[in-house]
């Protein structure tokens, strides 16, 4: 059955059909473009985030690959921060047991989606899956990479759609707060602070 906000059907969840987007950022100097559509096992977010760390430069590549319930099942990220070369692989089994190159992590056990702290991106995860009707609010327990010690941790969310385009995120019990504007694709256009949308294909 297509997923659907608001009585609003999610491009993509009838078909093949694919979106994507670029932000820029506002809390320094880049640019992230990123790209979701149908996967052999469900859904694939795709990206490539390039911006300034410190004094230096940063590249990222991202994949996640979520089911077709949008249940996060594995992410990946390569790159490079200043002289430092990276490879992040993250996997979810069946019962919702996470590990991050291999080492499990019994603390995320039960978390449903990936958050990239470094993107906008992964918010799409959870207003995909979660499908809310405008007013409601749903609190959820994602597994969080942080940046740029890429180290994965539980983090308590909040989403709760306000408006047809907008939702209130909190995380951390109350102590980070933000007004997010969507597209219908379900990608984030502007996050204060962050970033906000230059170019996208709905």
């Amino acid at each position: 059955m297509p997923q659907r906000r608001g009585g609003e059907a999610l491009p993509g969840a009838e078909s093949g059909e694919s979106a994507s987007i670029l932000w820029r950022r506002l809390d320094r100097r880049g640019h992230e473009a990123c790209r979701v559509e149908r996967s052999d096992r469900g859904w694939r977010l795709a990206g490539s985030a390039v911006f300034q760390h410190e004094s230096g430069p940063c590249l990222l590549d991202y994949s996640v690959l979520a089911d077709e319930a949008w249940n996060t099942v594995s992410a990946r990220v390569d790159g490079w921060v200043r002289d430092r070369t990276l490879r992040v692989e993250i996997d979810v089994d069946p019962s919702r047991r996470w590990s991050l190159n291999g080492v499990c992590q019994p603390e995320l056990d039960g978390c449903v989606d990936v958050d990239l702290n470094f993107s906008p991106s992964t918010n799409l995860l959870p207003i995909r899956r979660l499908a809310l009707e405008v007013g409601r609010e749903v609190a959820i327990r994602a597994a969080w990479l942080r940046f740029p010690a890429f180290a994965l941790e539980p983090l308590e969310q909040t989403y709760r759609r306000a408006s047809a385009s907008l939702y209130r995120y909190e995380s951390a019990g109350g102590r980070f707060v933000a007004d997010l504007e969507v597209n219908v694709a379900g990608f984030v256009t502007r996050y204060p602070g962050f970033c906000e949308v230059e170019a996208a294909s709905d």
